[in-house]
């Protein structure tokens, strides 16, 4: 099975059946990119896939809050999607806090500019799951940096 598929799509609607037919077992939309969240909720579901909803460091965390007991995982966005190696920004933490505060039991995840230096701050606010690339991928040594992430 594939792991979490991230669709930074404009109709993330589109492809929730291509996405279950190539086996993946989660599907992360951006809550910003449909008019209608229920819905495509319900057909991830119904496509036998976990849901995982993403919002942009614009969109406060209040629009993520009422589906937050019908997700799996919430991922609050550490930079602004579309390019990687960008830096963090820190000023999202407060929202992975209320969402930690608000749901204990809910999948938090960021993504966007962690690495070894800003891994304990996305920890601390209460994430739970870390999306690292450009620390990994441009370090001389990306098995020691996914290491010292893991501890």
């Amino acid at each position: 099975p594939l792991p979490d598929m991230h669709m930074m799509v404009a109709r993330p609607e589109q492809w929730v059946k291509p996405m279950a037919v190539a086996g993946a077992n989660q599907y992360t939309f951006h809550l910003e990119a449909t008019d209608n969240p229920g819905a495509l909720i319900k057909d991830i579901r119904e496509n036998g896939m976990k849901v995982g909803l993403a919002i942009k460091p614009g969109t406060t965390v209040e629009h993520l809050a009422p589906w937050a007991n019908q997700i799996d995982m919430a991922l609050v966005m550490t930079v602004e999607p579309g390019f990687g190696g960008q830096k963090f920004m820190e000023d999202m933490m407060p929202k992975v806090q209320w969402l930690r505060t608000q749901f204990p039991s809910l999948d938090i995840e960021v993504d966007g500019g962690v690495g070894p230096d800003t891994i304990h701050k996305c920890a601390e606010a209460g994430a739970n799951m870390i999306v690292s690339g450009s620390a990994i991928m441009k370090s001389a040594d990306p098995r020691s940096v996914i290491n010292l992430l893991r501890n």
